[in-house]
């Protein structure tokens, strides 16, 4: 008996990485996953992967920038699964670097996946949390929007400091409604962070000498199992929150 036997979970990037991860973890605890993703490909083996744990897995195509297709993608989720009990806003296409270095475009870029995705998603999957009872939200946000140093990180933080506070709002108008909101700030040896480990050596390593418990966090098991006790019954009193997994590094006020 798993903790999220007969859930439904709906994850979007969950082609790789931390969506993955997640996707893994509540899997194994018995929910059924939508797998959500841009890359036909990437949600296959994503749901190969949970087929072999012996969970129920269908992919779902879109692109979360396209936000006006997002509501009848839940609704085709609600129709091929019977119900939808958990939502992670996994999916982020932003960009980096210098503000004066960005474009209009590319700094909207990072709200339209971000803030307008999640808003979306959540207003369309709202009756169905509702509806079932014990509803969980989990958003993904980032430390990045408490550096001290925001330099090059500007754009990126601005969007999920938006995303930070839609969670708020959400879980304090939805908490009668027996919806829980929550947002976790993950580090994640994701293919981004192999990526940027790989581009800046020195960096990474100095990264990860800052990190108290001394690694980067695992996908599945570090992130996507906090996930799954974000979604469970232990944290059934936990709404609103935003929690760092992140192994000591930020300074959540």
């Amino acid at each position: 008996m798993g903790h999220l036997d007969g859930r439904v979970a709906v994850i979007t990037g969950a082609g790789q990485g931390v969506g993955q991860g997640i996707a893994l973890a509540l899997a194994s605890e018995g929910a059924s996953v939508a797998v959500l993703g841009r890359t036909a490909a990437k949600l296959d083996t994503t749901c190969a992967l949970l087929r072999e744990r012996g969970a129920t897995a269908e992919p779902f195509v879109v692109d979360v920038l396209d936000t006006a297709r997002l509501p009848g993608v839940v609704q085709d989720v609600a129709e091929r699964f019977g119900r939808i009990d958990i939502l992670v806003n996994n999916a982020y296409t932003g960009c980096y670097g210098p503000l004066l270095s960005l474009s209009d475009e590319q700094f909207r870029r990072g709200f339209d996946s971000g803030p307008f995705a999640a808003f979306a998603l959540m207003k369309a999957a709202h009756p169905h949390l509702e509806r079932d009872g014990g509803g969980s939200v989990v958003n993904l946000v980032t430390s990045a929007m408490v550096r001290w140093d925001l330099s090059t990180y500007g754009a990126y933080a601005a969007a999920k400091s938006a995303l930070r506070s839609l969670t708020r709002a959400a879980a304090n108008e939805w908490g009668r409604d027996g919806i829980r909101v929550n947002a976790i700030a993950p580090h994640a040896t994701s293919p981004a962070y192999a990526g940027w480990q790989e581009a800046n050596p020195e960096e990474a390593a100095e990264f990860c000498e800052s990190i108290p418990l001394g690694y980067v966090g695992d996908c599945e098991q570090d992130i996507g199992r906090a996930v799954v006790m974000l979604c469970g019954p232990d944290a059934r009193y936990l709404t609103g929150a935003t929690i760092p997994l992140d192994g000591g590094q930020a300074n959540f006020g």
